[in-house]
């Protein structure tokens, strides 16, 4: 299995930026997905997760109402939709999947089989 992110970058506070993590050697319309972020000295943050249907979605409490995930499962790829940015989001995201089965609350909770190798983001103030 092979994630690869990409789209990330620097953008002022209260743009715009959309990241994309491509999947290979996986039926990816089986697996969990989720994005996760960690900036420098922090603890890695569950940014939000996205069911293998694609119809739902849980986001982290700090970037609910102004991230949105999506899926494309012919494709193979996800997108993470990043508006209204702060600098308190800047950070390095990974995509990550899993082949088992996940509830609501293992998107956060649990480890993910497969991590991508993460795209950075800088936001300026």
């Amino acid at each position: 299995v092979q994630l690869v992110e990409s789209g990330g970058g620097l953008v002022q506070a209260g743009g715009s930026l959309r990241l994309s993590c491509s999947a290979s050697g996986l039926t990816f319309g089986t697996y969990a997905v989720g994005w996760f972020r960690q900036a420098p000295g922090e603890d890695r943050e569950f940014v939000g997760g996205i069911r293998r249907d694609g119809r739902t979605t849980y986001y982290g409490d700090s970037v609910k109402g102004r991230f949105t995930i999506s899926r494309d499962n012919v494709e193979k790829t996800t997108y993470l939709q990043m508006n209204s940015l702060k600098p308190a989001d800047a950070a390095v995201y990974y995509c990550v999947v899993d082949s088992r089965y996940y509830t609501g609350s293992d998107y956060q909770q649990r480890q993910y089989e497969y991590w991508g190798q993460g795209t950075q983001v800088t936001v300026s103030s």
